[in-house]
């Protein structure tokens, strides 16, 4: 957790500059993933239920980010997302990324 400012979440600063919450997770097969969760101007709350070495499923729920607020996702080398910058995801329903491709470029996003 990071204290910091409530610029709109949209802005690249807040990226650096707003409140945050990162958490970094290590797959079984060793592959790290990275989520920030970005407070945002205007509910200004972020929501992390993990704790340290907790396990934790694909769809499964890890916190919230609230209203006006963002999720930068951060995957390994060579991984393509399955979502295009802007796209509406929805918790637990949309693929973010196939951790088992390697070498394709992300075309299209895909909503599942």
């Amino acid at each position: 957790y990071r204290p910091g400012k409530f610029f709109n979440a949209s802005l690249d600063k807040a990226s650096e500059q707003n409140e945050r919450q990162s958490v970094r997770m290590t797959t079984e097969e060793g592959q790290d993933i990275a989520f920030v969760q970005i407070a945002g101007l205007v509910a200004r709350r972020i929501l992390c239920h993990l704790t340290t070495d907790q396990a934790v499923s694909a769809g499964e729920r890890f916190g919230m980010i609230r209203f006006g607020s963002r999720v930068d996702v951060y995957l390994p080398d060579g991984v393509p997302p399955q979502v295009c910058v802007g796209q509406l995801c929805v918790a637990a329903e949309t693929v973010l990324a196939d951790l088992a491709a390697t070498d394709v470029t992300a075309a299209e996003g895909m909503v599942r």
